[in-house]
């Protein structure tokens, strides 16, 4: 999430004395030095994003702090106001800067408060993490779009460094705020801003943490099916429709599964964000509307923002035969993917605060997942959510219910849970008020209302950076007294996944011969690599079942972009990769192990190695105790061609390769629930965790930090649950956004199978 450093107004232009404004240009970034008079100024508007959110965290006393400010992005330039400034021209803003290359922004999931449930993002600089700060939104779909605003305004630094140079970077640097120190003294006005995409519904709205929040983006997305980019190993069979949801069980021969796999899927008229919040609340008297199973959930414990632990009673008269009252306890972990997509695992659990209850028998809720998928129907603008609910059930009990249709399975707590779909359907339908979708406000503010952002400093250069709006342990008069009393790209065609889609596909498969001759020197000699000379510490898999090894799988079992891709988003089957993996090695250190080729005793540093043109080194460093790092080592047979998309990343900025690498994961065989968390949806590495760039020599490694996200830490410690058991393929590839660089190809593939932990090598 993005750091902010805000740095306080001065109150306004002194008396008598000119404004220097800063004027706005077309590519959003500021120009020092010009003046303007008037109101209206010259500089020219691009659009930009603001709406009311909470600004978080500590006051100069300790004391915790939660206030509403209305927040506006424009170009790369943050300010921070009281009230919305469209409705009050002329008003200061509160804090502002300037985003840089080096702010992230991490989602910190869901906080419970006193005053209902909030969705917290955290800002950081890459760079100096003790610049930091918070923002809040209502509901995880705002939280979404802050998000993307914040991607954008980052998008904008990155394009003035390479445009700029180092050395204009550098003297940005040289200004940072020092948030401990003297803070410079800034008068920033707003001039010319232009269009402005509202971003949620007011803060009437952000104060009853409403849910029904709006979404723009345009996901391609395939009707009644699994959208990933990997081919997954079950086979769904229909079996009955109950209330008009259809039920499926999965009859594939699944490996590592305790039982039968059942599903529901229906479709509701809402988008996934409203209810995500819908499912995920724990208001009783909203869940009785839909939930006849778990609508008592008391929350018991959280153990962070994607991971809590809840309690629930149900009546047996609507389910069973049995009299006796019963409850029960359960986790939820919850993800959101980069399509807008969420999961949540919901996992049988016991609390020592919740100890069995006289009068009531304990039982245990099936294991089970959601998954919530937005579906966009060509022509209409109806927000409408594909909504999956999956369970694991006993395989005795299921086989009596199919050979015998008796009614029992209608009063059990597995079809309490299908139907839980059926009963979201109804309450949306019902509710209409919380499935609007409307359009986001555009601000076009008149001549003489324009929002100003001009700047003066007073002990600085202007491009102060905007880190944290919401510095814990700092100062600040206006925080501390909180007197707030006035409070898309062009959309193209839908593809189905249908035979002749599929055939279409495999007929479009990207050979390795036409990606070589594209991507690297084909007039050149190629070399040999002999394996043999290569060796890791993980060791290479001797056969399909052999544990604790790795092989290099095919292309085949991944879906990547294929020619026509910018004009119908057709997807096609992946061919053989273009590099190949040489070794894999398994370490486990006490911190975080970067820059794994410097290592004197790597692989790189061999006398073998360095005769190969060029080496790819992936480090997966996966949070744990011990930390544990998964280093694999691709390596081409020929130079790569400098002009190649390839060699462009290799040689590129940073931002252009967090934009473009790309991960594709599918978890072969393991425990289904693992499967779902994980999922097969190609991930934007550099977008959703840091990675950091080594380039030398003739390789070049890419160290992907999974700890940087609380997500992902989440993921990789559920899969640290059961590695032992799991086989695991993964793809590597650089996303392809240019017709010229179409269609994809895969970099590289591995197979892990049932790594284990106790088996990595200390470094």
């Amino acid at each position: 999430m993005a750091t902010i450093t805000l740095k306080p107004p001065a109150t306004a232009a002194a008396a008598g004395g000119e404004v220097s404004e800063v004027e706005l240009s077309e590519a959003g970034s500021p120009d020092v030095g010009s003046q303007s008079s008037g109101s209206g100024g010259s500089g020219r508007s691009t659009a930009g994003s603001s709406g009311w959110v909470y600004h978080l965290g500590v006051n100069s006393i300790g004391h915790e702090y939660r206030h509403l400010r209305f927040l506006v992005i424009r170009g790369k330039t943050v300010a921070m106001y009281k009230r919305d400034p469209s409705k009050n021209p002329g008003i200061q803003p509160i804090r502002k800067g300037v985003v840089s290359h080096t702010l992230m922004v991490e989602e910190l999931g869901r906080r419970i408060t006193s005053h209902g449930e909030l969705y917290v993002l955290r800002f950081y600089n890459r760079l100096d993490q003790t610049k930091k700060g918070e923002i809040a939104c209502g509901d995880p779909g705002e939280a979404r779009k802050w998000v993307e605003a914040f991607e954008q305004a980052k998008q904008q630094a990155d394009y003035d460094l390479m445009t700029r140079g180092v050395s204009w970077n550098r003297s940005q640097n040289e200004n940072e705020l020092n948030l401990d120190g003297h803070r410079p003294r800034v008068r920033r006005y707003a001039q010319g801003l232009g269009k402005l995409v509202r971003i949620g519904k007011g803060p009437e709205k952000l104060l009853r943490q409403s849910s029904n929040l709006q979404s723009h983006e345009i996901i391609n997305t395939n009707f009644g099916g699994d959208s990933g980019d990997a081919f997954e190993a079950h086979e769904w069979r229909y079996v009955r429709t109950f209330n008009g949801i259809r039920i499926f069980e999965d009859i594939a021969n699944t490996k590592g599964g305790k039982g039968v796999l059942l599903k529901s899927v229906g479709v509701v008229g809402a988008n996934p964000d409203t209810v995500f919040a819908v499912v995920l609340s724990s208001d009783k008297h909203k869940r009785y509307e839909w939930d006849m199973l778990t609508a008592d959930l008391e929350l018991v414990e959280t153990i962070d923002g994607y991971y809590d632990v809840v309690y629930g009673t149900y009546e047996p008269r609507y389910l069973s035969w049995w009299k006796t009252k019963k409850d029960f306890v359960f986790s939820r972990q919850w993800f959101r993917g980069q399509d807008g997509a969420y999961t949540i695992l919901q996992i049988p659990a016991s609390h020592k605060n919740k100890p069995p209850r006289h009068g009531y028998k304990r039982t245990k809720i099936n294991s089970s997942t959601w998954e919530l998928r937005r579906l966009n129907p060509p022509g209409s603008s109806t927000p409408k959510c594909l909504v999956t609910h999956m369970l694991e059930m006993s395989p005795s009990f299921w086989d009596r219910w199919k050979r015998r249709h008796n009614e029992n399975f209608d009063r059990s707590i597995a079809f309490a849970l299908l139907s839980q779909v059926a009963g979201l359907r109804e309450y949306f339908a019902a509710n209409p008020a919380l499935t609007s979708d409307l359009p986001s406000t555009v601000v076009k503010p008149k001549q003489s209302d324009s929002l100003i952002i001009q700047s003066e400093l007073e002990d600085s250069e202007l491009n102060d950076e905007f880190y944290d709006a919401l510095a814990r342990g700092e100062s600040f008069e206006d925080e501390d007294s909180d007197d707030d009393d006035d409070m898309i790209p062009k959309a193209g065609k839908v593809k189905f996944k249908n035979i002749s889609w599929a055939i279409a596909g495999l007929a479009m498969k990207p050979t390795k011969a036409s990606v070589e001759k594209s991507e690297l020197v084909t007039n050149s000699t190629p070399v040999t690599i002999d394996s043999n000379h290569f060796h890791g510490t993980l060791r290479r898999a001797k056969s399909e079942n052999d544990p604790n090894s790795w092989s290099e799988p095919g292309g085949e079992k991944f879906m990547i972009r294929g020619k026509t891709y910018l004009i119908d988003y057709t997807k096609v089957v992946g061919g053989d990769p273009l590099l190949k993996l040489i070794a894999v090695d398994w370490f486990k250190a006490d911190e975080r192990f970067d820059s794994v080729a410097l290592h004197p005793k790597s692989l790189v540093q061999s006398e073998a190695a360095k005769k190969i043109p060029f080496i790819l080194v992936i480090n997966l460093q996966v949070p744990a105790k011990p930390n544990y790092n998964l280093v694999m080592y691709y390596a081409a047979e020929r130079p790569v061609n400098k002009d190649s998309l390839l060699g462009r990343f290799i040689d590129g900025t940073d931002a252009f390769r967090d934009a473009r690498f790309k991960l594709i994961p599918s978890i072969v065989e393991g425990y289904w629930m693992v499967k779902r968390a994980v999922g097969t949806k190609a991930c934007l590495l550099g977008k959703a965790v840091t990675c950091n760039y080594l380039r030398q020599d003739n390789f070049l490694e890419i160290d992907v930090d999974i700890g940087s996200s609380s997500v992902a830490r989440s993921i990789i410690g559920l899969v640290l649950g059961y590695v032992t058991g799991l086989v695991v393929d993964l793809a590597i590839l650089i996303e392809a956004k240019e017709e010229k660089e179409l269609p994809e190809y895969i970099l590289g593939t591995v197979r892990l199978n049932r790594a284990n932990p106790d088996s990595a090598v200390p470094i």
